[in-house]
């Protein structure tokens, strides 16, 4: 990537020649956008949050004119939705070229600053109809809480509108400012070589099916509320990468990410159990991330939903997964079925939303008409739906080096909890340490709860570490 030049000292840069002369252009909304906007609800804002800690803290005039033109680099963030009526055939997406409001704030500093900044991130979500749909706050950090490992400093928190971007298309964005702010090459890393074959330690597998889990009913969360509440609750943690069994001709095993995967599958198990809840089949929804990370990475919603059964197979070890410390064995048994499913689920190819999303959003009839189908749908289709959501996002690509401010001590992002599921869990890795943030709706349950199922995640994720010393080579979360 081509180094970019230190941002200019002015409040606000106006990005590439040009960019504030740019005409106002419109595109329609993709098939992800469209059904993401006719199923908002004020109860359950539709909220991307994201929070990068700093151990420094970065000048404030820099920083805004440095996320300003960054936003200008990427036009496609900047977009606002254009006045429609229902019986219009498409939503449009107004590009407007420059900010129609800065979208960088400096909420006063002071020791609840960081929390209120987080419910705001929860509650209050950039309008749809002012350019960018996204909101930076830059929080002065005076004292240490809980998930985090050293007080002082500054964080980033980045509210996100997901109706109009998902969180890694912001990172991109993000990477530009800092590059921008602080002028050291925020360059993306290659991904790591993963060899292909079979895995490491076991016999030849023929990989189950690639698709979704059908019409299998999945099992539910048990819910566990003091009272009826809207809104999302979060709690965010920080816990260790746990081993893994060292490779064998460059293959493994298992990812980190299947050690999530199986930890979310044992901590849905272990608290229906605890809860009286029979067993069931625990369907995880995954996004797939198949996006460049350079400055040409495509901005929007770009990511494809797959979902990762746990069922048949696992219902014999069920007993010896939920009772107690989870069985070493059943464990490992599990880990591998996991590994042979996500690898055959990547591999695949398949549309972001299937082909229903498709011909559902295809401009046949009015608007209007098609929100009232997609929510009925979404309704009739609600047992159905997967009982959680897993997003790892893995190693940050992107040194995000922001200078004097430094590089990140840690990062987190959520993505929303609405019902039917309820409950997001989504996973960072950053200086060999899972950055995790647990998002759940008021609906489903209360703060208190919440906290005990992040507990349980916490003793789920420790129960797939590898028994044998040393962790394998790449360490990290991909």
């Amino acid at each position: 990537m081509t180094a970019l030049q230190p941002a200019r000292q002015e409040p606000a840069g106006d990005g590439p020649p040009g960019a504030a002369y740019r005409a106002v252009r419109r595109i329609p909304f993709p098939v992800v956008d469209e059904i993401t906007r006719h199923c908002l609800t004020p109860e359950e804002p539709e909220t991307v949050h994201i929070e990068v800690h700093l151990p420094g803290r970065p000048d404030p005039g820099r920083l805004r004119a440095a996320f300003r033109e960054a936003l200008c680099r990427h036009p496609r963030i900047l977009m606002r939705q254009a006045p429609h009526r229902w019986w219009r055939r498409r939503y449009e997406w107004e590009l407007t070229g420059v900010p129609d409001v800065d979208p960088v704030v400096f909420p006063p500093p002071g020791p609840d600053a960081l929390e209120r900044a987080r419910r705001r991130a929860l509650t209050d979500c950039p309008p749809l109809d002012t350019s960018p749909p996204v909101r930076m706050e830059v929080v002065e950090r005076q004292g240490t809480g809980e998930g985090e490992r050293t007080g002082g400093g500054t964080v980033l928190l980045i509210t996100i509108n997901h109706t109009a971007l998902d969180g890694p298309a912001c990172l991109r964005v993000l990477a530009t400012a800092a590059q921008l702010y602080g002028g050291a090459d925020n360059a993306p890393a290659p991904p790591p070589v993963r060899a292909t074959g079979t895995a490491a330690g076991g016999a030849p597998q023929a990989p189950p099916p690639a698709g979704g889990h059908g019409l299998v009913r999945p099992v539910r969360i048990a819910g566990e509320h003091g009272h009826r509440a809207d809104g999302n609750g979060m709690l965010v943690v920080e816990l260790p990468v746990p081993a893994r069994p060292p490779r064998t001709d460059g293959r493994a095993a298992f990812t980190v990410n299947d050690q999530l995967l199986v930890a979310t599958c044992l901590m849905v198990a272990r608290w229906n159990h605890l809860h009286g809840r029979p067993s069931g089949p625990v369907v995880v929804t995954m996004p797939v991330d198949d996006r460049p990370r350079g400055t040409d990475m495509p901005i929007g919603n770009g990511t494809r939903l797959v979902s990762v059964g746990f069922g048949p197979e696992e219902k014999q070890d069920a007993a010896l997964l939920t009772t107690g410390p989870p069985d070493p064995a059943a464990v490992a048994r599990l880990l591998r079925r996991t590994a042979a499913r996500t690898r055959a689920l990547k591999a695949a190819p398949g549309s972001q939303l299937g082909l229903g999303a498709a011909l559902l959003t295809a401009p046949v009839l009015p608007v209007g008409v098609r929100g009232v189908l997609t929510r009925a749908l979404r309704t009739a289709a609600a047992p159905l739906a997967s009982t959680t959501l897993l997003s790892n996002i893995g190693r940050i690509p992107y040194p995000l080096d922001f200078g004097d401010a430094g590089r990140p001590s840690a990062v987190w992002f959520s993505a929303p909890a609405r019902m039917p599921r309820g409950l997001t869990v989504t996973t960072v890795s950053v200086g060999g340490r899972i950055q995790l943030a647990l998002r759940w709706s008021h609906a489903l349950l209360d703060d208190a709860a919440g906290a005990r199922l992040g507990t349980l995640f916490a003793e789920s994720l420790a129960a797939t570490s590898w028994p044998g010393e040393g962790r394998a080579a790449d360490g990290g979360a991909p």
